[in-house]
């Protein structure tokens, strides 16, 4: 087992930018307020090999998981992910 063995390569950079757009836009955000995407080795019984989790840093910071790669969570992903009184 190699401890430092890569699986997966990360996503484009102007695609983490654009999730966090549509973050920024679903919630009605204001610019001043950091999003952090991260992609995380899911190990929940029945998840897909990677997850990603976006965390919207307000007081109380908001967590959102979305099993998906950040390369494959698209718009949609992220609107299902996000409350329901956000859209």
């Amino acid at each position: 087992m190699n401890l430092f063995e890569r699986r997966s390569t990360a996503p484009p950079v102007e695609h983490i930018q654009q999730i966090k757009r549509w973050v920024n836009d679903l919630l009605s955000l204001g610019d001043d307020v950091p999003i952090s995407i991260s992609q995380l080795r899911c190990h929940e019984p029945d998840c897909p090999p990677a997850e990603t989790v976006i965390s919207v840093m307000t007081q109380p910071t908001q967590t959102y998981k979305i099993h998906q790669s950040a390369a494959e969570v698209d718009y949609d992903a992220v609107a299902a992910a996000l409350p329901s009184s956000a859209q």
